[in-house]
């Protein structure tokens, strides 16, 4: 069990790295009703600052659009899809991170593409041309949406050159070009705006001190270092699906703080670093993505990362996402939080548990952050710790005991506390195997490809995290909690100072019409109420008799 005194004197502010973007699917998908409805779900529950998506300069987005009559013919500049894409994003509070890429076909040097949406991948036929198109979307961009605006939109040139599957042959000297004429034209434009990359994937060190050394050489403007980082390792296919091994959470937060490493004593070390994508596999049909074992493997980096990085962005938001073709079955290893019927999968819950979070930390550990408020409510995560495929399997349980000040805000000392609240209420909700976890119930329901209209009904209440609420004594100022959580759970547990209120002539022994106890309340910290938030039981009552929680089947491919 781990035993923590939560101290009542805050560290400082807690860090909302996590917070700054979000990924998605390309750009174009961001037309669609449903991909609309989603992001405004997960914008109301969890409000992300920005929205980094490939795709923007592609064919479906028309951005070039040739024209040709008689012996005449040209090219026209046409943002209509960017600017609906980009006034939808700003309606519903989030701003973009703009990524530049791909190439329009009538622009590229040759027809490499990736995706099934064809993202052309190849550098462009003339470095003129591709300068007016850059220089006339950013002019565009200010025009329309002010430069106050625009400058807060980071823009980041191209994704993953140093892999063949996104930069042709991966080239290195070919890609530096590309950053260097694109950051120049972004420049031209206002020199405040945002410009970095290089967007590599995990595994290409070997790119950093080129990078830095040819941007600082030639004096090519960089505001920011973007990185990519994933802990999974060779993907192993199946139909439909894929499987990989992964490495412990700690290997996540040791890829954020890699730039700055190599770059020790660089002059571009002291730049931001955003990690603009992030996730447990880099696989979009991988079944881990839609697991409980996915928010708890993720929790600390969430609660860490913003040790080491300015932002760090997860991979993607929802399951609207076209990359390997469209989606075969409802939970088929997305990469979204939510799934594409705004199903919201256990690591949604943890990205909307740490924003209610309180804004000043008080303690952090291996399985758990308390928070405060200054109007002194304090919030709690905790999460099982799990390790890669190579750890040891997770507990059925894992005990962990708080001792919480209570009637304090962010700059006191709860300890000892005279004429503080006598109570405190406290509610506690669950995300594991078996709660709040539309995975495991899909899988009960049959594993259906495409469920009907009752069955994603269902699949949407079962989502939704367990919760339990009880009343706690304080006692000098503190309240003791003991939580037992379940195999691979994130809980979010919040403590609030109760100011008692006299009602006259309410008497709860009356409310069966006579003097009964029946109905009254439990002492604060006693009774069922209690017995049920701290989570001890492993199993659930079904009138008289009991339900066993039953052990999670292996899983097989997600169709």
């Amino acid at each position: 069990m781990t035993r923590v005194v939560v101290p009542a004197t805050p560290l400082g502010p807690l860090p909302e790295a996590w917070r700054h973007c979000v990924g998605t699917g390309r750009l174009n998908l961001a037309l669609r009703a449903d991909y609309r409805e989603s992001l405004a779900m997960v914008q109301r529950d969890i409000g992300f600052r920005h929205i980094r998506g490939h795709g923007l300069l592609s064919d479906d987005m028309g951005v070039l659009r040739p024209w040709s009559i008689g012996d005449r013919s040209g090219r026209r500049h046409s943002f209509t899809y960017v600017d609906q894409v980009h006034d939808a994003f700003l309606s519903l509070g989030i701003r973009p991170f703009v990524e530049l890429g791909f190439m329009p076909s009538v622009l590229a040097s040759g027809d490499d593409t990736v995706f099934w949406w064809k993202g052309n991948i190849t550098p462009p036929s003339s470095w003129s041309d591709w300068t007016d198109l850059v220089t006339a979307l950013v002019r565009h961009l200010v025009d329309r949406y002010g430069i106050d605006e625009v400058r807060q939109w980071p823009i980041e040139v191209w994704n993953e050159p140093n892999l063949v599957q996104f930069w042709k042959d991966a080239d290195q000297d070919a890609y530096l070009r590309l950053y260097e004429v694109t950051a120049r034209a972004i420049k031209d434009v206002d020199a405040s705006l945002q410009v970095g990359g290089p967007a590599i994937s995990p595994g290409a060190d070997d790119w950093w001190q080129p990078f830095a050394d040819f941007v600082t050489g030639r004096d090519v403007p960089c505001d920011f270092l973007s990185v990519h980082a994933y802990a999974s390792g060779p993907a192993q296919h199946v139909p439909f699906g894929s499987y990989q091994t992964l490495k412990p959470p700690q290997d996540l937060l040791d890829q954020f703080a890699t730039p700055r490493r190599l770059l020790a004593g660089h002059p571009l070390a002291d730049l931001p670093v955003h990690v603009t994508e992030f996730n447990t596999s880099y696989c979009p049909d991988n079944p881990i993505h839609d697991t409980a074992y996915n928010a708890a493997y993720l929790a600390p980096v969430m609660v860490g990362g913003g040790d080491h990085v300015d932002s760090f962005s997860y991979w993607t938001f929802c399951d609207v996402f076209e990359e390997a073709w469209i989606p075969t079955s409802f939970f088929h290893g997305g990469f979204g939080l939510l799934t594409h019927r705004q199903v919201p999968k256990p690591t949604y819950h943890l990205f909307a548990f740490l924003a209610r979070m309180g804004r000043h930390v008080l303690a952090r550990g291996d399985d758990h952050l308390v928070c405060v408020d200054d109007d002194g409510r304090v919030t709690v995560l905790a999460w099982q710790p799990v390790g890669g495929t190579d750890g040891a399997p997770a507990h059925e349980r894992h005990e962990l005991r708080l001792s919480v000040p209570v009637g304090v805000g962010a700059g006191g000392d709860a300890d000892g506390v005279v004429g503080g609240p006598a109570t405190a209420f406290v509610v506690r909700e669950r995300v594991n195997e078996h709660e709040g976890n539309a995975f495991a119930a899909w899988r009960e329901l049959g594993r259906p490809f495409s469920p009907t209209e009752r069955q994603v009904d269902v699949l949407r209440d079962l989502a939704r995290p367990s919760s339990a609420h009880a009343a706690y004594p304080v006692v000098d100022g503190r309240v003791s909690l003991d939580l037992s959580l379940a195999r691979h759970e994130v809980t979010f547990v919040e403590v609030t100072p109760v100011a008692e209120t006299f009602h006259e002539g309410l008497d709860d022994r009356r409310l069966l019409g006579v003097d009964d106890d029946r109905l009254v309340a439990d002492p604060p910290g006693t009774g069922r109420a209690v017995a049920l938030l701290s989570g001890a039981r492993a199993h659930v009552d079904v009138g008289d008799a009991e339900l066993p929680t039953p052990r999670t089947p292996d899983d097989g491919p997600a169709g």
